[in-house]
């Protein structure tokens, strides 16, 4: 027992260093501002509508009638402030729980006013688990410059629960697929070319052009047997690769292509999965940071030397 325990201990609170931690911040902080600033119009319209298409979920649920259009503009101004905030590591301690729970509540009003965009769970699930994180302890206006890279377990449970959640959210859709009507089966490839097949004649009739290589692959079942088993093993046994650092890194870029795949195939755009920011939990950032303080230094040794030249040439 005392064995379990000590590796439960060892997989869940490994060292990690506070910049691996904190340049994760940074990459899905940029990421959330890039997402959310485009869509500013469209929020404010979402706010703007008619009040019967309002049908409140999770976490605003308990709203019985929709807020009012200038509070939900404050609100969404107040999400981008926390934003900036949070990529550049100010005042972490508030900004980041405050970020957090403003970017939850946002997404989560949005989808009250139209479809459920289930492609932004894994998203909101890491800023929440960043904002309550010591992420801002390096690479921050926080953290104090020259401050030595510092590595603890309070660092490495964090980007521990991220991979957790991004791994979780592949498995229940691998089970979704075994339990729906379909069963096991649906590796066959059978049910998946039907799907693609039903989306690409929905893009046609709703005027939104199906994929070319839809129609390239559509007299080739086998292709789709591939991509059916392919899914599987991929999402059942996406836990599997949390046993190794290295598994998982080759788990993480398997599904970095596979939604490419989909994408080329169906058109279907999952945004944080295709800009690979969704991943990044899984690889070593921090060496980003070793590899920039080595060339800011070596620069610097380099301007030193040719002063020191200069001076006694």
């Amino acid at each position: 027992m005392t064995a379990l325990v000590r590796r439960l201990e060892q997989a869940w609170f490994a060292e990690a260093p506070a910049s691996r931690l904190a340049i994760l911040r940074i990459v899905i902080g940029v990421y959330v501002l890039w997402y959310l600033v485009p869509r500013h119009g469209l929020l404010t319209e979402l706010a703007e509508s008619d009040p019967s298409l309002f049908e409140p979920v999770g976490v605003v649920s308990w709203l019985a009638h929709p807020l009012d259009p200038s509070l939900f503009h404050l609100l969404v101004i107040g999400t981008f402030a926390a934003n900036l905030a949070f990529l550049l590591g100010w005042r972490y301690r508030i900004s980041g729980p405050v970020f957090a729970l403003l970017l939850l509540g946002v997404l989560t009003y949005r989808n009250s006013w139209s479809m459920i965009f289930h492609s932004d769970n894994v998203l909101v699930l890491h800023v929440l688990i960043l904002g309550f994180a010591p992420a801002a302890e390096a690479v921050s206006i926080d953290s104090r410059a020259g401050d030595r890279d510092r590595t603890g377990w309070q660092y490495g449970w964090p980007i521990r629960l991220m991979c957790v959640v991004t791994v979780a959210t592949y498995f229940l859709a691998g089970v979704a697929k075994v339990m729906g009507p379909a069963g096991w089966p649906w590796a066959g490839g059978g049910e998946l070319l039907k799907q693609v097949a039903v989306d690409g004649l929905r893009k046609d009739v709703l005027g939104s052009a199906a994929s070319p290589l839809m129609f390239a692959l559509q007299d080739y079942l086998i292709v789709f047997t591939a991509l059916g088993v392919g899914s599987l093993v991929m999402e059942l046994g996406a836990p599997f690769s949390l046993i190794d650092r290295r598994l998982a890194r080759v788990w993480a870029v398997s599904a970095f292509f596979m939604h490419w795949g989909i994408f080329f195939i169906m058109g279907i755009t999952f945004r944080y999965q295709l800009s690979g920011v969704m991943y990044a939990p899984f690889f070593p950032l921090e060496r980003v940071v070793v590899w920039f303080r080595s060339l800011r230094s070596g620069s610097r040794a380099t301007s030193l030397a040719e002063f020191s030249e200069a001076k006694f040439r």
